[in-house]
């Protein structure tokens, strides 16, 4: 399917405006490197969108922010660099963030890192449906936050651990981009990839008129024991006892 032409020009809006209200923001020391990929990524991220924006869709599945092997490379959402160019077929140049960390070098497409969150989601999906047509055809994976963090020694820092002046104003920019993307998508289901994207879910389910189902879904990260014991199982059990996959992949693929 092609993405509708109103509703993908309204995805772009919506990314576009909250690229721009984060760039805004600062932050103290804690952070020395702040990555924007919508900003110098943004041209795999459009194909993203050209691939996947379309309405309305049954399922949208919610991460917290971006990895630095991830989407800070490719600009897509979870965007291990083999699963965005290999099965998606999203491939374009990417730019440089303003200040690059020396740890955390972005190298887009050339990247040889390998995310395992974006491996294992991506993989799961590729797995579950034949193409990345039929995946989208009722799915899409989107970010809360798009800003990736990174303390003076290249360690990451999550939104969560932001201190409250500076995570409330991101915070309220990024509840609006997700309330937008959720009136547009009018999903029956919104998916957090973990609890702090479901937390995020279920504050802006309070504010919006759209109807939909808030859960979560265990995050992929290699820093969870439970990830690491059979990740792919996990997820395929519960989204089949949520009731928004059927057990048999057949039937979903023809739903």
């Amino acid at each position: 399917m092609i993405a509708s032409k109103n509703t993908l020009a309204e995805l772009k809006r919506i990314s576009f405006v909250l690229a721009s209200e984060c760039s805004a923001l600062s932050f103290g020391p804690k952070v020395q490197a702040v990555y924007n990929p919508l900003v110098y990524a943004v041209r795999p991220y459009n194909l993203y969108l050209e691939l996947a924006g379309f309405s309305p869709k049954r399922v949208i599945f919610l991460g917290m922010n971006p990895g630095p092997w991830g989407m800070a490379q490719t600009g897509v959402p979870f965007g291990e660099v083999t699963a965005v160019r290999d099965w998606l077929g999203v491939e374009a140049a990417v730019g440089k963030p303003e200040k690059e960390h020396p740890k955390r070098p972005v190298e887009g497409f050339a990247c040889a890192r390998s995310e395992v969150s974006g491996r294992r989601l991506w993989g799961l999906f590729r797995e579950r449906f034949r193409t990345p047509a039929e995946f989208f055809r009722e799915h899409f994976v989107a970010n809360y936050c798009p800003l990736v963090f990174m303390e003076p020694s290249g360690a990451n820092v999550t939104p969560d651990k932001l201190p409250a002046d500076e995570s409330a104003p991101l915070f309220k920019i990024c509840d609006r981009a997700l309330a937008e993307t959720i009136e547009l998508l009018e999903p029956e289901w919104v998916i957090g990839i973990g609890g702090f994207a479901e937390k995020r879910i279920r504050m802006v389910r309070e504010q919006i008129k759209h109807e939909f189902t808030a859960a979560k879904i265990l995050h992929p990260s290699p820093a969870s024991p439970r990830a690491n014991a059979g990740w792919q199982d996990e997820v395929i059990k519960s989204l089949v006892e949520l009731g928004v996959w059927e057990k048999d992949r057949e039937k979903i693929i023809e739903q």
